[in-house]
């Protein structure tokens, strides 16, 4: 079975947003502050995308 593949600078990406999150600085878009561990990989790895950081493409 293959695992996803993420280049390390998505990787990077998503381990500084969820330094955030367990600092309790990470925010939605809305601006309230982000609870769900969740939430906080798929901002991290939305954010991985926007920047053209090779991420695996979404799930239909």
């Amino acid at each position: 079975m293959s695992k996803t593949k993420y280049s390390e600078k998505a990787q990077d990406k998503v381990g500084k947003v969820m330094h955030e999150f367990k600092e309790g600085k990470l925010k939605s878009s809305s601006g309230k502050k982000v609870t769900s561990r969740k939430q906080a990989v798929a901002i991290g790895i939305s954010e991985a995308r926007e920047k053209g950081l090779k991420v695996p493409s979404k799930k239909k």
